[in-house]
């Protein structure tokens, strides 16, 4: 079993950054692909960002490009997001999210593996 925990969340002013870190245990990091994805409130969890096992193939929402930056350390058994120039349409509860499946897939139901959240408030 796998289990993910989130930190780093908070709250921050437009145009200011965050870096969210999701450290994995039950199973070596480099065995899985990573996500995060994220829930706003009255709206459906999204995805955000994507990276592979080795962490050299990437994925992102459109929304986020170019301001996210996610990133690993396999060492560390820990996953990154970067959030630079944050909006306060990024207000949401970031959730971390693991899978062990064969291909570089980042489509939310791939995921088995979920953390709580953490909560990420962006003011005006």
């Amino acid at each position: 079993q796998v289990q993910l925990v989130e930190s780093g969340g908070g709250l921050v002013q437009a145009g200011g950054s965050l870096r969210l870190s999701c450290a994995a245990s039950g199973r070596t990091s480099s065995s899985l692909i990573m996500g995060w994805f994220r829930q706003a409130p009255g709206k459906e969890r999204e995805f955000v960002a994507g990276i592979s096992r080795s962490g050299t193939s990437t994925h992102y929402a459109d929304s986020v490009k170019g301001r996210f930056t996610i990133s690993r350390d396999n060492a560390a058994n820990t996953v990154y997001l970067q959030m630079n120039s944050l909006k306060p349409e990024d207000t949401a509860v970031y959730y971390c999210a693991a899978h062990s499946r064969t291909w570089f897939n980042v489509v939310q139901a791939q995921f088995d593996y979920w953390g709580q959240g953490t909560q990420v408030t962006v003011s005006s």
